[in-house]
């Protein structure tokens, strides 16, 4: 896995609504070094398993992680399998589908 920077991993909190806790909770990394790898900008400085815990605990949550590309490394949530369930249309509703 390629290494990750602090502003991914706190970008990548905010989209799922993490709190450090629940990062900490799902990486099985403790909480104060969370709190201390995400305090130093740039790549996480931790050892492998450590940054490659808190990825994968990311990854299951739905964030993707976007390489340097020339605009910069980022994240964003990763696509949602099938179409959105968009309900019946009004011509579609009577007295059969009610709930």
């Amino acid at each position: 896995m390629s290494a990750i920077t602090s502003e991914q991993v706190r970008a990548a909190r905010a989209l799922i609504r993490w709190e450090q806790k629940e990062l900490a909770a799902a990486s099985s990394i403790s909480l104060p070094s969370i709190k201390r790898l995400e305090t130093s900008p740039g790549p996480l400085a931790a050892q492998t398993r450590t940054v490659d815990a808190i990825r994968a605990a990311l990854e299951a949550a739905g964030v993707e992680f976007i390489p340097e590309n020339g605009g910069g490394a980022g994240v964003r949530l990763r696509d949602r399998a099938g179409a959105p369930d968009e309900g019946l249309r009004p011509d579609e509703l009577d007295a059969t589908n009610d709930d």
